[in-house]
């Protein structure tokens, strides 16, 4: 999470609600549901935990902000998942689809699956351990 980029972003959307809206923090924190120590802990980006995700959609819609802005300034993508793990469930569809193609070589079919099935007793095995 970047919460230097969160904070700027956070920062931006009250003060464009004080401006837009003549808003006070405690306004703002009712209008968006959002609690005013939450909020200042955003503006501040001293937060350690990862802000959660329904308070970030309910802030961005009382203020018609697309949440993906949010997420981007957290660093993740639209759908709550980091970069690293949204690129990682396109390479999962990527198999799958292989899988599931009539066209792909049923060798390949089966070398997927084998690798899939060690992948997977790699990390039975490690958790086990």
């Amino acid at each position: 999470m970047d919460q230097v980029a969160f904070s700027r972003f956070v920062r931006r959307a009250v003060d464009d609600a004080k401006e837009r809206y003549g808003w006070t923090v405690t306004r703002l924190a009712a209008e968006t549901g959002v609690g005013r120590s939450t909020l200042f802990r955003w503006l501040s980006g001293e937060g350690q935990d990862f802000p959660e995700l329904a308070k970030v959609r309910s802030f961005c819609e009382a203020l018609n902000i697309p949440v993906g802005a949010a997420f981007a300034a957290l660093g993740v993508g639209a759908n709550g998942m980091s970069k690293e793990d949204a690129e990682t469930r396109s390479h999962i569809d990527q198999i799958l689809a292989r899988l599931a193609d009539p066209a792909v070589p049923t060798a390949e079919k089966r070398l997927i699956r084998e690798m899939l099935r060690s992948l997977a007793s790699s990390t039975i095995r490690a958790e086990a351990g």
